[in-house]
């Protein structure tokens, strides 16, 4: 059993953040004994910005984004393609299709995907609200952009079945060859993938 080796509040310190992703206990230490350094300039900015998040950002009811305000920023904003929704996973997801300027339509954050092992159910997530606003008449597209997981094509799957009444078309994200790729480095799935999905030249 290993010694305590500090006091309460920086055992908790780095017991909290080994909870994030990425961080072990290890890394957790370290990162802790990193803000103990650097009080000043990175602890208490640090503090104080996660308690201004945690007063102000909420989940916006529209799409699922979070956001200090809500409606959030993105489903507010006169530009966006009001014909398209873009269904992601997580908000990570829809960053990640922003910072790539990947589409100019609205989103819609599912919060994760269907799971029986670990016994998420379609009611576990943001489905019902997708569907409602799939039906709006300005909708004419639906993109489901879902990671090329069993868990994300069974979502996806699930989805499609769920939008076969609304007017839409539903699409999904091309897999295959990524840009840049060599084909020796890539996984047998990947390669099949990007075969069946090729396109005249």
């Amino acid at each position: 059993m290993s010694r305590r080796v500090s006091g309460n509040e920086i055992e908790r310190l780095i017991q909290l953040l080994a909870k994030m992703p990425g961080l072990g206990p290890r890394s957790a230490r370290r990162a802790a004994l990193h803000l103990i350094n650097n009080r000043e300039t990175i602890m208490a900015p640090l503090a104080s910005a996660i308690t201004q998040a945690c007063e102000k950002v909420s989940v916006c009811s529209s799409c699922g984004n979070v956001d200090t305000i809500d409606p959030c920023t993105l489903c507010q904003d006169p530009r966006r393609d009001q014909s398209m929704i873009c269904v992601v996973e997580e908000a990570g997801d829809l960053w990640a299709l922003e910072r790539a300027s990947a589409t100019t339509g609205l989103y819609h954050v599912l919060g994760g995907t269907l799971s029986a092992i670990e016994g998420v159910r379609p009611q576990d997530l943001n489905i019902a609200k997708l569907i409602e606003r799939a039906s709006n008449d300005t909708v004419v597209e639906v993109v489901l952009a879902v990671n090329a997981t069993i868990d994300g094509q069974t979502t996806a799957h699930y989805i499609t079945e769920q939008l076969s009444n609304c007017n839409v078309k539903v699409s999904r994200l091309a897999h295959g060859v990524p840009v840049g790729g060599e084909l020796d480095y890539l996984d047998e799935g990947t390669l099949a993938a990007a075969i069946k999905a090729r396109r005249p030249f």
